[in-house]
């Protein structure tokens, strides 16, 4: 098992591709791999150079095929609630880290793959994709950002996932609006980049405001996310960031 951090320069900003390879094992999540993971979040969280992260799976197989199920059925119940603790701190790292996260999906993205794949910002799958919370299936419940699948696909289509414990393909999952893009396979990776480099060329420091204002419009009434709003935007003209991405336009007249 090993975690892999690559940089890519893409014009002005730069952003860093995450690979989480235990591929003979479809990339299945231990508690190895989730402190690696961790540990490549820790490392990036401070740096202001870093402009977007795409997180993937090694080999063509899976992104995530879920939680290592060797390692669950070892588990009592002191080992479980560290095994579940662990699995949280990572999906919270992710969703609170001040740059956007790109999943890129290729493969199957199965329980603890799929609610990985939540906690990012932006989705992006292989035409090939399977999803899948089928942890019922194996006598446990679907947890922690488990949660966040009503706020993507609605109430109804999550307790379809988490009751049935079923499968879906990568159309249903975009129509179901779980998935942002679909590309076929071979375009996964020019598409993900694309996406990437698009949020490494704006605003470095709009885009940072922006991802921590929506983590706020989670918790706040549309009033107080209406306002907070209002703070954000005149927050921005504290640096002259906004008068350099403007000029070009400006320009363009």
């Amino acid at each position: 098992m090993q975690v892999l951090s690559e940089n890519t320069l893409a014009g002005t900003g730069h952003f860093v591709t995450i690979t989480y390879d235990r591929v003979e094992k479809l990339n299945a999540l231990n508690s190895e791999g989730i402190d690696a993971l961790s540990l490549s979040f820790d490392a990036i969280a401070d740096d202001p150079e870093v402009r977007a992260v795409i997180l993937e799976g090694a080999g063509q197989k899976a992104f995530v095929g879920g939680a290592d199920i060797v390692e669950l059925e070892s588990l009592d119940t002191d080992t479980a609630k560290i095994f579940i603790t662990s699995l949280h701190s990572l999906f919270s790292k992710i969703r609170s880290l001040p740059v956007p996260v790109i999943a890129k999906i290729n493969g199957y993205a199965l329980g603890a793959g799929m609610e990985l794949a939540a906690a990012c910002d932006i989705r992006i799958a292989s035409s090939t994709a399977i999803f899948g919370m089928p942890e019922v299936k194996v006598g446990l419940p679907s947890v922690i950002e488990a949660a966040l699948l009503p706020r993507l696909v609605g109430w109804g289509k999550a307790s379809y996932l988490v009751m049935t414990g079923e499968n879906i393909d990568a159309a249903k999952a975009y129509d179901w609006g779980f998935l942002e893009v679909v590309a076929r396979p071979e375009e996964l990776k020019k598409e993900t980049v694309r996406v990437a480099a698009s949020i490494a060329n704006s605003g470095p420091i709009a885009v940072r405001a922006q991802k921590r204002l929506m983590t706020q419009w989670e918790r706040l009434s549309i009033k107080d996310g209406i306002h907070s709003g209002i703070e954000v935007f005149s927050e921005a003209y504290e640096s002259d960031e906004p008068q350099i991405m403007m000029e070009p336009f400006l320009k363009r007249k």
